[in-house]
């Protein structure tokens, strides 16, 4: 087999590509919700929900790496110009425990029943850290919005 040559690579692609990252602030500036990263704030879109406009269909990972995402920045740019992105990024936001919890308006105990049920998945988890050690690093799974949303509709029994 014929090893790939970096250089034709690059020259047959006349474009750079673009890191989740990047993706994730032109979708928030398209939305007119800069991501600013001053003094610790949120980003307003984040690399998350690139993941899951790729797990959707809306944009291809054209990466081989399992710790980011490249894309094409046309067909970023093709996204930043939906109709419905500003929707698309709400239901794709995502949640952690506590914040999956309070929007459902119950108690964390029962949401992790929920989780436990299968009513509500996670599509990734992030590693946080509680200290300077590894040891002190825990897994946190996190939830789209549009699947806690969707919990009451599909399981109207539960009050």
């Amino acid at each position: 087999m014929k090893a790939l040559d970096a250089d034709a690579v690059r020259v047959a692609m006349p474009f750079p590509l673009v890191s989740g990252g990047a993706a994730a602030d032109r979708i928030a500036e398209a939305l007119g919700t800069p991501n600013r990263t001053i003094h610790g704030e949120k980003a307003n879109v984040m690399a998350f929900v690139v993941r899951r406009f790729v797990d959707r269909g809306l944009l291809f990972d054209l990466s081989a790496n399992t710790d980011g995402t490249l894309h094409h920045p046309g067909q970023v740019e093709e996204v930043c110009r939906r109709e419905d992105l500003a929707d698309l990024v709400a239901a794709e936001t995502p949640l952690g425990p506590e914040q999956a919890a309070a929007r459902l308006r119950v108690r964390r105990v029962e949401s992790d029943h929920m989780v436990r049920l299968g009513w509500v998945r996670s599509p990734q988890s992030i590693e946080v850290r509680f200290s300077t050690s590894r040891a002190g690093a825990v897994d946190v799974a996190l939830y789209t919005t549009a699947s806690v949303d969707a919990v009451p509709a599909a399981h109207p029994e539960v009050d």
